[in-house]
């Protein structure tokens, strides 16, 4: 069994070496592809050097400029299929995700029967620290609102903590996905949910992060708002 995670980065130097270094010293074996969209902090250059102690494990694909997260993903999930892994993993580099819940969410996929697991938030109460309450409301009401204009019984829509088995990925048309921000995370879940794979929520506590600058923008929530309006309309095979 081969498991992938797939970390996107811009601007993670402070963080990128720590989290390599913390999944790869998981007793699993997890491989991980980082993702890196032009940084001018030299995050490539770091990974390239901890690729010397780590060449069959650590990997490196290196984008011009920011080209969204979600089209970093679908580069991620097409790199994995073709390399035969069996389960393949969303993260962040900043430690928002704690790389311990790595074995939680895969095992809720090898050994609870899900298709994808989800390190949610919300499906507990609210699992979230030092983040301000506005973006608290912001990213809770986003989930209220996912679940009321689609019908969606995940708790955790926007999560983008998340392990997908092979099969979901080789089924959903990749090349269909349309948002580019977080909404490609609520778009990957509700087309997974509406061809019928079990969907697991498994939950997590979420750390804002200490190090680097967030990527969130006003532009990633509307995207995300007209978005999931589309969604009610498409027709997904």
């Amino acid at each position: 069994m081969k498991s992938l995670v797939v970390i996107p980065t811009y601007n993670e130097i402070e963080n990128i070496s720590a989290i390599t270094r913390a999944v790869l010293s998981l007793k699993e074996n997890f491989n991980i592809l980082v993702i890196d969209d032009g940084s001018p902090d030299g995050t490539a250059s770091a990974v390239k050097e901890m690729q010397a102690e780590f060449p069959d494990r650590l990997f490196l694909l290196e984008r011009e400029g920011k080209m969204g997260l979600g089209t970093a993903y679908i580069s991620g999930f097409k790199w994995a299929l073709e390399r035969d892994y069996d389960y393949v993993f969303e993260m962040d580099a900043d430690f928002s995700h704690n790389p311990s819940d790595l074995p939680r969410l895969l095992d809720a996929c090898v050994s609870g029967g899900a298709d994808l697991s989800i390190g949610s938030r919300y499906c507990d109460g609210i699992n979230v620290v030092n983040w301000p309450l506005g973006r608290i409301l912001i990213s809770y009401g986003a989930s209220l609102y996912v679940r009321a204009m689609l019908g969606f019984g995940i708790h955790d829509s926007t999560a983008g903590f998340v392990c997908w088995s092979r099969k979901v990925l080789q089924r959903i048309n990749l090349d269909s996905i349309r948002m580019k921000g977080y909404g490609f995370q609520i778009e990957m879940k509700y087309s997974a949910a509406r061809l019928g794979f079990n969907i697991r929520e498994v939950p997590v506590i979420f750390v804002n992060r200490a190090e680097g600058e967030s990527k969130m923008s006003g532009s990633i929530f509307g995207e995300a708002f007209w978005g999931v309006i589309g969604l009610r309309f498409r027709k997904i095979k």
